[in-house]
């Protein structure tokens, strides 16, 4: 290895804060035993469609099982008939199909304290640029995965320039690919040099900008970088990012700075995803056994609230 590339290398490591329980213990916002559920805020889940119901099911239930008093999904029909299933503490509303219904609905649920968009809704949503920017504009704490990034080049400048004008930032959370798409780069490229690309992202675009991978960094607006490094290919399946998201939804309803939610969330969904391998095996564990574990996760992070 050339004597140049192994100081960059070294750089950048000691630039980089990784995530620790130290850390990450003394995040934990307040359970006031006098609290009821508006004390601990409403996460809105805009998330799901026909044929990636599933999305929004693993998002709802990462953002119910965050300490979040109350989760309401804002989606389409198939998708609310497969929460009111698979989590019936949820609170439904139905997202209409006429557009300037569709927004207006969207413009009044932007009181919720924290907002998902994007996990399981496909690119082409006719209304997603529309709906991405009603949130942006309004919603004080909001998470942006999947869907909501803009498949196309044409439509990034004005995505970025929303998420440069809020007050309070947006977290962001791509895997590589959107990621790219988001830059104007190649996977290749980011795969190279993710953080950065993370954290120029994050610092040009007012965003806590999440790039998910092996080892997955934390970028912030004001340029400190943080990793997280606890590789598990268990954790490499379609859904693993819905629970990612859904979690630092939950985590922002409850008013947690954007970053710490954000630091919060990736350390206990790896927690959870590595007992969950330990237990269940990486070839056979699922992104729904997440979930099951977040318990153990909380009281392996310094957050658990219940006696031993």
């Amino acid at each position: 290895m050339k004597t140049w590339c192994l100081k960059e290398i070294l750089r950048k490591m000691a630039d980089t804060i990784f995530l620790n329980r130290e850390l990450i213990s003394g995040f934990a916002p307040e359970r006031p035993e006098d609290g009821h559920k508006n004390t601990f805020g409403t996460a809105l889940i805009c998330a799901g469609s026909e044929f990636m119901t599933g999305a929004a099911v693993m998002a709802t239930g990462a953002a119910l099982r965050s300490g979040a008093g109350l989760v309401k999904v804002f989606s389409e029909e198939k998708t609310l008939d497969a929460i009111r299933y698979n989590e019936p503490c949820a609170l439904l509303t139905l997202r209409p199909d006429n557009t300037a219904s569709l927004l207006r609905k969207a413009k009044e649920l932007c009181t919720a304290s924290s907002v998902l968009l994007g996990s399981g809704i496909p690119e082409d949503f006719k209304d997603l640029e529309a709906l991405t920017g009603i949130f942006l504009e309004n919603s004080e704490r909001i998470v942006l995965d999947a869907g909501a990034f803009p498949g196309k080049a044409d439509r990034l400048g004005r995505f970025k320039e929303l998420l440069r004008n809020r007050k309070n930032p947006a977290v962001i959370t791509p895997h590589i690919g959107e990621f790219a798409r988001l830059t104007c780069t190649s996977k290749e490229e980011v795969i190279k040099n993710p953080e950065g690309l993370a954290l120029a992202f994050a610092k040009e675009n007012n965003c806590v900008t999440v790039l998910k991978g092996a080892t997955t960094f934390i970028a912030m607006p004001d340029g400190k970088l943080f990793a997280n490094e606890n590789a598990n290919s268990g954790l490499a399946k379609g859904g693993s990012g819905d629970v990612l998201a859904g979690l630092i939804a939950g985590f922002l309803a409850q008013k947690m700075e954007p970053y710490k939610a954000a630091l919060a969330a990736v350390y206990i969904h790896s927690a959870a995803g590595s007992l969950a391998a330990c237990d269940l095996g990486k070839r056979t564990m699922l992104p729904t056994d997440i979930l099951v574990y977040l318990p153990e996760a909380y009281l392996e992070a310094g957050w658990e609230d219940f006696d031993e």
